[in-house]
């Protein structure tokens, strides 16, 4: 099982929309089995798939719980062959629990977590909050690769240094971790964006998808739908996440 962190420091990003939408790409492009984990207090995965709530439990309990069994935090979704492991406010709780917990390593709870579901799935996706903090380090423990999704305007690049440190950081735990790339998200044609992108390319260290996400209104009308873009109707950003998929598989 091939384990993808989506990550940025910045919020408003489209992280948890392509989250999401590279997960049902792979399920239903590529056939795979997919685990798409919410690790976000804001709980925006789970929403989308209306698996939020506090009375099962949820990737806090996860953190935080000894010898719990994986497969009781895993909610099927509407779609054969992508699961969600949920989250709520109490991952709020679990990060200060995991940082008071000295009386076992804070940093591999999720990786060992995860080792349990070897052939049970192709990839396991997680969207991560736009921070810094013991469940997000537990994911890029756990992860092989890291996709940033970028949002081009003055901040865009906002955090992308301490990113990529705290991503070096972690190779102290997981050595074969890569920082797989940037892809632009919300994409129009103009100076701005066009800008950014060729900034990235020329004058940073951080590589770069060629596919871009393109912006549209069907991407917010998913939300209210509950689907992925593909499932939704035929749209330009629901290309673009297929073309980026793609993208990643080649270089994989």
């Amino acid at each position: 099982m091939k384990t993808i962190s989506i990550i940025n420091l910045k919020g408003g990003v489209a992280k948890t929309i392509s989250s999401i939408n590279i997960a049902y790409t792979l399920v239903e492009k590529h056939g795979k089995r997919v685990l798409l984990i919410d690790n976000d207090k804001q709980g925006n995965t789970s929403k989308f798939f209306n698996l939020h709530g506090y009375e099962d439990k949820s990737i806090a309990d996860l953190l935080t719980e000894r010898g719990l069994d994986i497969k009781s935090v895993i909610k099927e979704t509407a779609y054969e062959r992508l699961d969600v492991i949920p989250a709520n406010m109490n991952l709020l709780r679990a990060n200060k629990e995991i940082l008071l917990d000295v009386s076992r390593p804070q940093q591999t709870r999720l990786s060992k977590y995860l080792r349990q579901l070897e052939g049970e799935y192709d990839y396991c996706i997680i969207d991560n909050a736009p921070d810094i903090n013991m469940s997000v380090i537990n994911a890029l423990v756990a992860s092989d690769d890291v996709l940033v999704p970028i949002k081009v305007d003055k901040f865009a690049f906002d955090g992308l240094e301490q990113l990529v440190e705290q991503i070096e950081d972690v190779k102290e735990f997981n050595d074969k971790l890569v920082f797989r790339g940037c892809f632009i998200t919300m994409f129009q044609k103009n100076g701005v964006n066009i800008q950014g992108g060729e900034y990235l390319n020329s004058y940073t260290d951080y590589p770069l998808f060629h596919t871009k996400i393109r912006k549209t209104v069907k991407v917010d009308e998913t939300t209210f739908a509950g689907k992925p873009l593909l499932d939704y109707k035929k749209t330009t950003a629901g290309e673009d996440y297929e073309a980026l998929v793609n993208e990643y598989l080649k270089m994989c």
